[in-house]
């Protein structure tokens, strides 16, 4: 039984995510901090373990780098590239969590982003977590700093920071 004022914890076990029915999107800002720069990433393959206690369960997701997308083929192309995410050295960007913490109705997932080879901390701040039979569906938010993953081309004319934003659907 779950205790008042906490979120709802789907039942333990392995939910496979669900590429096409997923989405992870970013929103940054360029030239300067004046235009708006938003697009989406795609998953190529990732688990969600649901343990009990729910604080030690897992995810493991692995995105795709060269899935990145913004709607704008020439500024796709120079983000795949060397001066940013490398997919040719790169092809995968990481993410593997080690532990949930669960204050009253929040939930925090704390883990480790691996882009372009560099690994690093990374807080997802959990949205609504839903249960309907076999599948359960997820939010969460996040940002991320580029520097601190080496991707420091363009200071000024791409923004540092990206808000991830990620909604996520997987089948037990």
């Amino acid at each position: 039984m779950t205790a008042p004022g906490t979120p709802p914890t789907p039942p333990p076990g392995t939910y496979e995510i669900d590429q096409a029915a997923s989405e992870i999107r970013f929103a940054t800002r360029a030239l300067f901090g004046l235009l708006p720069v938003g697009g989406t990433f795609g998953i190529g393959r990732g688990r969600i373990t649901v343990a009990d206690p729910v604080e030690e369960s897992a995810v493991d997701v692995v995105v795709d780098a060269g899935s990145f997308a913004s709607g704008n083929r020439p500024r796709d192309e120079h983000v795949r590239s060397a001066d940013y995410l490398d997919v040719a050295r790169h092809p995968e960007i990481g993410f593997r969590s080690g532990r949930l913490e669960r204050h009253g109705e929040n939930a925090t997932l704390h883990g480790e982003l691996t882009v372009c080879g560099v690994t690093r901390p990374l807080s997802v701040a959990l949205g609504r977590v839903v249960r309907e039979g076999g599948r359960m569906t997820a939010s969460g938010t996040a940002t991320v700093d580029r520097y601190a993953f080496g991707i420091t081309k363009a200071k000024g004319m791409t923004g540092r920071h990206l808000t991830i934003t990620l909604d996520v659907v997987a089948h037990g």
